[in-house]
């Protein structure tokens, strides 16, 4: 399995909030640097183009006028990047990534999100003709608005699912994520805005370490019988910087 990463994401100095706290990808990576199993690697910058695919012009200039911002954004999507094609060449890839996405839409942003990573990812691959169909499991507790804006109700025959999950109690929670993937059809690729805020120790306090695994584990499952087991997870939210290495690892160990 893959771990996308850089150094850079570290820097927390793009914006004063929550999401952008310094001290939250540290145990991640240190906990997923452990396993042998997992194999680090390193992404670009997003091009223009690549960010143009989910957002307009005046979005990215607007973006743009803080060049630290600019900077871990485009970072961030080009980390999106190449998850998407590590997922798509067979490889489950998890994208340890900062800043997260899910919230921002074409034309505006917020939530701490700024540049739609999920959309950016998955249009690229659409417009090399690799996928024409999607499956996005969306964890975070906050339903990722933003996802839903820019991948649903297209014109140009891209057919996105998305499903945030609803359901009060972890186990109607789990049933409803099953349930879903057991009547999907037709899906070239799945992928996973996972947020880790739903954690019985975080805002969310619903879903156990052992639920994010079962969680992964449902992506892979699914993913091999429907599309070669292609699929790969972005990190969005997760606040509880002291639970959020362990949730994660857990997605990991069902997803790899």
């Amino acid at each position: 399995m893959k771990i996308v990463f850089h150094e850079r994401y570290y820097n927390s100095d793009y914006a004063m909030d929550p999401a952008a706290k310094s001290g939250r990808l540290e145990g991640i990576i240190d906990l997923l640097s452990k396993n042998k199993e997992f194999e680090f690697i390193k992404p670009k910058l997003a091009t223009k183009e690549d960010i143009l695919r989910a957002h307009t012009e005046r979005h990215f200039n607007y973006i743009k006028r803080d060049s630290l911002l600019y900077e871990l954004s485009s970072l961030a999507a080009g980390g999106s990047i190449l998850a998407a094609e590590e997922g798509y060449n067979g490889n489950p890839t998890f994208a340890v990534i900062r800043p997260p996405g899910h919230h921002a839409s074409a034309d505006s942003c917020w939530g701490f999100c700024y540049f739609n990573n999920i959309s950016i990812s998955l249009l690229k691959l659409f417009s090399e003709g690799k996928i024409a169909s999607v499956f996005v499991l969306d964890f975070d507790l906050h339903t990722g608005d933003g996802n839903i804006n820019i991948l649903t109700n297209r014109n140009d025959r891209f057919k996105v699912k998305i499903l945030n999950p609803s359901s009060s109690g972890r186990i109607n929670y789990m049933k409803e994520v099953e349930d879903y993937m057991q009547n999907l059809k037709n899906i070239d690729i799945f992928v996973a805005s996972a947020g880790f805020d739903q954690g019985i120790e975080d805002w969310g306090h619903l879903l156990y370490p052992e639920d994010y695994f079962e969680l992964g584990r449902l992506m892979k499952e699914y993913s091999e019988k429907l599309c070669k087991g292609r699929r790969y997870a972005l990190l969005e939210g997760g606040y509880n910087h002291s639970v959020l290495p362990k949730n994660v690892d857990s997605f990991c160990q069902g997803f790899k």
